[in-house]
């Protein structure tokens, strides 16, 4: 596995451009082809009613890395659907790391699991459905 600085360039391109991620301070410590590691701290903001991480937030994290696992294999790759399992809260403060690894492609599409951790500890299961597509960007469909 390579490290964030030697990840493929269309999924380096495509995490690069994600002000969502960026905005939240996720950051891509890990990424080669058909996986991904990504880093997010759980700050004040991200706290629910409950006082634990609202779950967008990590479903936003497992989501990230799933999109730089099935990006880095050079096409533009979406979400067809994805479903995640959330097993034990996360807090403030933590540092969620979650693992993307590619199970199988077939023609346009994959599938992807994501494990969302705190240390050692599972705090979410993701799986993804990838769709390869035309570029999104107007610029790169001319």
């Amino acid at each position: 596995m390579t490290h964030a600085a030697d990840a493929t360039p269309a999924a380096e391109a495509m995490f690069a451009a994600d002000r969502a991620s960026s905005g939240l301070g996720i950051e891509l410590l890990e990424q080669d082809e058909g996986t991904a590691v990504l880093r997010m701290t759980v700050t004040p903001a991200m706290v629910n009613g409950h006082g634990i991480a609202h779950g967008g937030y990590v479903f936003l994290l497992a989501d990230s890395a799933f999109a730089c696992a099935c990006n880095s294999h050079g096409p533009v790759t979406v979400a067809a659907g994805a479903d995640i399992t959330f097993v034990a809260p996360a807090h403030e403060g933590d540092v969620l790391v979650a693992r993307a690894e590619e199970r199988v492609r077939y023609g346009r599409s994959g599938v992807y699991d994501v494990s969302v951790r705190r240390g050692d500890e599972v705090i979410a299961e993701f799986r993804g459905r990838s769709r390869s597509i035309q570029s999104t960007r107007p610029e790169e469909s001319a």
